[in-house]
This record gives C-alpha cells, structure tokens and sequence, in this order.
C-alpha cells in the first residue's frame, strides 16, 4: 500500500469522523440508533467502498484502508458505528461485488457507495446460530421467482437497512448444499422488523429481528448460483473477520491511550498509579500482545491480497484478537477504578462494546472447532 495514499485516506477518515461523528455519538448511543444522514456523510466523504471498483462508485484502493477505516473507528470509541460499518462496507459490498451480477451490481453498488442504501446480512435464525443446518427460513421457487418465508435475529443495520442478504434454505434435504443467498429488497411486502432489541452495548448500532411472510422475491434476487450459498459463506468469510480483527486493534489501542493519560495524572498512596509496578507490567503486557496480534493481522491481510488466506487462518485471527480485545480492555478499566465503572469515563464503553466482539462472526467455542478440525478432522 502506497504510504502517501495511506497517509491522505487516514487524513481524511479522521477529519470525518471528528466532524460528523464524535459530536454526536453520545446522543445517538442514548437514542439506539445512528440518522441515515450519517451515511450519507461517510458516502460524500469517500469511506464507503473505498477498495470498491471504481465503475461502482468506490475508490478503487486497497483493501487494508477499509481495514484502517475500521480500525479507527474502533480507536476512537466508536464500537456500534465500526460494527455497523464492517457489516455494510467490509461485507454486504464485497459479497455483491464479488458474487452479483452486473444488473445486480448496477442496482445497488452505487447507492450503497454514496450511502443511500443501507446494507445488512441475515444468517442468525432464533433456534439457529452457528447451525446452518438448523436453519429453517426457506426460499422455494415460483412462476415469476422465489418465495422467502422465515425469521432472522440480530441483524445488524436491521432496523433501517435497504437491503438484505439472506441466507435461506432452497433444498432443505440437500444440507450445506442446499443453502442459496437472496438480495432482499425491505421495501417489498411480505417483509417486517421486529421492535430493536437492547443490548449491553454498542447501542448505537440497530440490532434487529426480520421477518419474511410468503415475500415474494423476482428472479434475479438470487445472488450468485443456486445451492452455492454455503461456498459463498466460507469463501467471504475471512474478509468479515478481517473486519473484527481491525476493529479489535483499534479497541484495544483506544482503551491502552485513554488508560495511558489516566494513571499518568491520578495519585495514590503518595504516587501516580503508573509508578506502581502492577501498573507499569500490566500496561507493557497488553501493548506486548497487541504488537503480536497486529502482526499476525498484517499477516493475514497480506495472505487475503493474494487470494491464499484461508478458513483456520480467519479463525485464528478472529480468536486471537477478539479475545485479546476483552481481555486487555477489561484489565485497562480496571486500573480506572472506580470511575471505570461509570459511564462519565469512556473506559467503560470499551468494555461494554467488547464483548460481543467474541460472539458475533462466529463465536470463539466456534473458532476453536475450525482450528481443531484442520489439525484433528471432525468428530466421528
């Protein structure tokens, strides 16, 4: 990646976010939701589909400058909006481009880039996480296209997103192959959401249940082949980890500063917190493990540019880091104290959007498996 096109993008992500977010954020984290007009800023500022093709309204660079995007949005406290923005730029993008067709790509790519379509990705079922084989929502074949029937939870974007992928059963006796993804436009009837539901944090971003009644979809929201859903999965997945490995580095690098500043002015027993031994050694332990982890980011991302990144890569790295993530922010707010545990202290939201970090895209238990499988295959 060129170092001056890094350094202007970089620029430029700042500026933005100084500008349309950090004055807001507080108000949009009491009210649950971030406006649509933050959208289109991101879209007029360039940040969304920046390592887009060009044709489609994108910046046509280098896909480590998403990753700087998010990890930036993360530094700065952001967690909810750098969760939401993974999920329309760093994953409901790329799936488009990367599978869609060009009517598909001329439909939707362009307003997505400017931010007049929020995008959003549906995989989680009430009685099916991880399980896709649990999964009941079913897309059959009609004269004029597809009916979708079924229910999704925890969407992220939900609550406000244009459109949808789903993924849908289209041969419920055919397993993994027998999963298709649908480009759900939300306008259509047949579709509803359910009221947002309330989380422990990142309570800017809109987590939604969806439904679909007897949704009738045309032909051409089939995204990709049909029964290739499960394929598409796995092969867009590392990218969507990448995602939460950067957001994780910026967390982690926004809790050490603030933690930094923090016992470098507060006293006790007669000296500043950051002369006491469990001080200093916490501190250079966490700052240790994250210019690891950062390693073994740089390392992934290189292997994604070469199209060689593979499913226990993308497990070890969302492992790693997410964990890292919950770990080095909960030993920072320790060191806060009491005022860590106040909302007066931007510790505290570090901690709270942490958390899911080791849940969402695939649970760390989940992670573990992966990793497992490539040493020892499945369980018999």
């Amino acid at each position: 990646m060129d170092e001056e096109t890094n350094a202007l993008f970089y620029t430029m992500i700042k500026r933005c976010l100084s500008q349309e977010v950090a004055p807001y954020y507080n108000d949009w984290e009491a009210a649950g939701e971030m406006p649509r007009s933050l959208w289109h800023a991101l879209g007029a500022a360039g940040l969304l589909g920046i390592d887009l093709n060009e044709q489609h309204g994108g910046s046509g660079a280098d896909i480590a400058i998403t990753q700087l995007a998010l990890e930036e949005i993360s530094r700065q406290g952001f967690g909810g909006l750098a969760s939401a923005y993974n999920i329309h730029a760093n994953i409901v993008m790329p799936y488009l481009q990367n599978l869609g067709s060009t009517a598909q790509h001329e439909r939707w790519l362009p307003g997505m880039a400017r931010g007049e379509c929020l995008g959003a990705i549906a995989m989680t079922e009430p009685n099916a996480g991880s399980d896709l084989a649990a999964m009941r929502t079913r897309a059959t074949r009609t004269n004029d296209g597809w009916e979708l029937t079924g229910s999704k939870i925890f969407i992220t974007n939900g609550q406000f997103a244009d459109l949808v992928i789903v993924c849908a059963k289209t041969d419920p006796s055919a397993g993994a192959k027998g999963v298709s993804l649908f480009l759900v436009d939300t306008h259509l009837p047949g579709f509803s959401r359910g009221k947002p539901i309330k989380k422990i944090g990142q309570h800017a971003s809109d987590t939604a249940e969806l439904a679909f009644e007897q949704m009738q979809l045309p032909n051409d929201a089939l995204l990709g082949e049909e029964g290739a859903g499960f394929r598409y999965l796995m092969q867009e997945l590392p990218r969507e980890r990448l995602g939460v490995g950067a957001q994780a580095l910026g967390a982690v690098e926004g809790a050490l500063a603030l933690t930094l500043a923090y016992v470098r002015e507060r006293r006790a027993f007669g000296q500043r917190v950051a002369d006491f031994q469990n001080t200093r050694f916490t501190l250079a332990e966490i700052k240790a493990q994250l210019d690891v982890a950062r390693a073994y980011f740089e390392h992934c991302l290189e292997k994604y540019r070469r199209g060689t990144m593979s499913s226990t890569d993308a497990a070890i790295l969302k492992l790693q880091l997410s964990e890292l993530q919950c770990q080095a922010v909960d030993r920072c707010l320790q060191l806060f104290g009491g005022y860590g545990y106040t909302h007066e202290y931007p510790i505290s939201r570090f901690y709270l959007d942490a958390r899911v970090q080791t849940i969402y895209a695939g649970s760390s238990e989940i992670m573990k498996e992966v990793v497992a499988r490539s040493l020892l295959g499945k369980v018999a």
